[in-house]
This record gives structure tokens, sequence and C-alpha cells, in this order.
């Protein structure tokens, strides 16, 4: 099993940045990919960003390409997000979560909020 906790949301205005943080327990942090995802009122949740288990191969959703960065710390058993540029569509819940190579995403943390003011 792999515990998650995510930390780091808050309010931002327009133009500003948020470092989310996501904390995991239980299975050794280096034998899974991380990921990053989010879900806005009335949406579907989406993929963020993810991140390969070695940290050497990264993806990104369309809409945060070029603002976000994914990166993780093996030594610390974090992962974290770096959001720049935010804008009000940012807003959503952002998740957390972890999968074995070959499986689906089947660890999630709680969920942290972001809010981007207009």
């Amino acid at each position: 099993q792999v515990q998650l906790v995510e930390s780091g949301g808050g309010l931002v205005q327009t133009g500003g940045s948020l470092r989310l943080s996501c904390r995991a327990s239980g299975r050794p942090f280096s034998s899974y990919s991380m990921g990053w995802f989010r879900q806005a009122p009335g949406k579907e949740r989406e993929s963020v960003a993810t991140i390969s288990w070695t940290g050497g191969s990264t993806t990104y959703g369309d809409s945060v390409k070029g603002r976000f960065t994914i990166s993780r710390d093996n030594a610390k058993n974090t992962v974290y997000l770096q959001m720049n540029s935010l804008k009000p569509e940012d807003t959503a819940v952002y998740y957390c979560a972890a999968k074995f190579i070959g499986s689906n995403w089947s660890f999630w943390g709680p969920g942290t909020q972001v809010t981007v003011s207009s």
C-alpha cells in the first residue's frame, strides 16, 4: 500500500505561483510513477502532470504546459508541482496519485484545494 498526503494549496491571485507537495509513505517511493490530477466543480478529473519513477520522463496536460513543472525527490519521498502564471481556470482540487509500472493509478491522496482569483 501507498499513502499520499498533499499540501501547499491555497488562494492566489491571477498570475501568482504555488508549489504543491505530496509526501508518500508505505512502499519504496522510487518504485512507482507519480502524478498530479485536478478536478474542478462540474468537470471530470484531468491529468495535470506525471513523472516516472526515475524522474527522467515527464508529461503535462496541454493547458499547463510551460507554466507547471513536476519534480520528485526520492530521498524525501516527495513529489512537487510548481505552478506559475496561475489562471482562474486552474481553480480545482488537486490530487496526487501513484502507480506501479504496468498498472493503473491505484493510490490517491485526499486532495488540496487551489483557488485562483481574478
